[in-house]
């Protein structure tokens, strides 16, 4: 019961960070009553989400969401139990009207896709879907949140199912390794991802310059020398960007 109970103030809680809305109101809130266009474009969403299915095999869980003006504004969360992960995202299919602050930009063939704390998103009509990353698409570190394991003798990475595999430039999406089914996570917990830094504007730029100032930051980072294989290198690139526009970062 009090894993149970865990569980679900996670998802709320996990809810609230998309939506912008406490998690205790989004509880008194419930579903809302907004735009029926929109609503019914969520539901195609999410039945979409729910055709293609989770490469990692979970069903799925939703948190309560709640209406703002018109417009759905939280996230539906899946729960990750694969590897003993045991982690809630958004549910692939899942569409915003903008990206999280913060997402990282990575090309990749003749597009690009966006990363943010383990989630993929994509470009959709103007918007932004949450979607599984291609294979081959690297990553410069791993996400925040990982399970170790160990197969055929190499190291692999796994969250919200995707496999990472170790890359020249950091860490490539790989389809699921061979006995992956049957694999068991490392006993010992991985070492945590470096922590977000904190960006003070010092000329006052309001917040949608600080977020296009960061974005613009992130590309120039990855064109610099090791910031594509060590996480440091590429916080430091961002920092030193980030401090010529007027910022301070710690």
């Amino acid at each position: 019961m009090k894993h149970s109970t865990a569980l679900a103030l996670t998802a709320l809680t996990l809810a609230a960070a998309f939506s912008g809305v406490p998690a205790a109101a989004q509880e008194r809130q419930g579903g809302g009553h907004g735009d029926r266009g929109d609503r019914a474009g969520q539901r195609d969403a999410d039945r979409g989400a729910d055709r293609r299915g989770d490469r990692s095999g979970d069903r799925g869980q939703h948190a309560p969401r709640a209406d703002h003006g018109g417009a759905p504004r939280s996230a539906p969360l899946h729960h990750d139990a694969r590897h003993r992960h045991d982690h809630y995202y958004p549910a692939r299919g899942y569409i915003a009207a903008g990206l999280p602050g913060g997402a990282l930009s990575i090309g990749h063939g003749a597009g690009h896709h966006y990363f943010h704390s383990g989630v993929w998103w994509r470009p959709h009509g103007g918007r932004f879907m949450v979607v599984l990353p291609p294979i081959g698409i690297v990553l410069p570190f791993l996400p925040s949140a990982y399970v170790s394991l160990w197969l055929g003798g190499a190291p692999y990475y796994y969250a919200n199912g995707v496999y990472y595999a170790p890359a020249a430039q950091g860490y490539a999406v790989v389809n699921p390794p061979s006995g992956a089914e049957a694999a068991q996570p490392l006993p010992v917990p991985p070492p945590r991802g470096l922590p977000d830094p904190i960006i003070y504007p010092r000329n006052g730029q309001s917040a949608a310059q600080l977020e296009a100032d960061r974005q613009d930051c992130n590309r120039w980072a990855t064109t610099q020398p090791l910031a594509l294989a060590e996480a440091d290198v590429f916080q430091r690139a961002v920092a030193a960007c980030l401090d010529g526009r007027g910022y301070t970062v710690r």
